[in-house]
């Protein structure tokens, strides 16, 4: 930065350099973008006596029980708990990596999937009747004791996919 300052040199202004101020390390490595990032796998620690029950059921065969909170979706849940569901999208319904397959008693329990969603679900490997994609099921009390099997494989479509 720049200031100007009277001399005794003919009254010419000369320019100054104004000493830097050291900015904190934070400071230089904010983010560009002023908009918050979503915090994926972020999930709420259920109120005690509210807590609601998901069980998924890994690639490999193995169930998992989590106790979770109302309006956590399983995206977020499989994330938090370390799962392998990629949510390539980050949960804004635009791919079919958080695509499971719902244990068919439950499955009248969650909403209709909208056509967002149901065009997403065209793409994902393994489609079969009661899959949704994980970031679009929330849990609810209705949803209490849910099973969800992760398919043996996911798509992922890519820009470098079609190159």
């Amino acid at each position: 930065m720049f200031s100007f300052t009277r001399t005794t040199l003919r009254g010419a202004l000369v320019p100054r350099i104004a000493p830097r101020v050291p900015l904190p390390r934070f400071a230089l490595a904010r983010p560009l973008s002023s908009s918050l990032p979503r915090l994926h796998g972020h999930i709420h620690k259920p109120n005690p006596g509210e807590e609601l029950h998901v069980t998924f059921i890994t690639k490999d065969g193995s169930q998992q029980t989590f106790e979770v909170a109302e309006g956590d979706n399983l995206l977020d849940i499989a994330q938090a708990y370390g799962l392998d569901m990629e949510g390539a999208c980050g949960g804004s319904c635009a791919c079919s990596t958080c695509h499971v397959i719902v244990d068919p008693d439950f499955y009248d329990e969650i909403p209709e999937p909208d056509d967002d969603e149901n065009d997403m679900l065209d793409l994902a490997f393994g489609l079969t009747e009661t899959s949704r994609l994980g970031c679009q099921v929330k849990m609810t009390k209705e949803l209490d004791g849910l099973r969800v099997a992760l398919p043996a494989m996911t798509r992922n479509l890519q820009s470098k996919d079609f190159n």
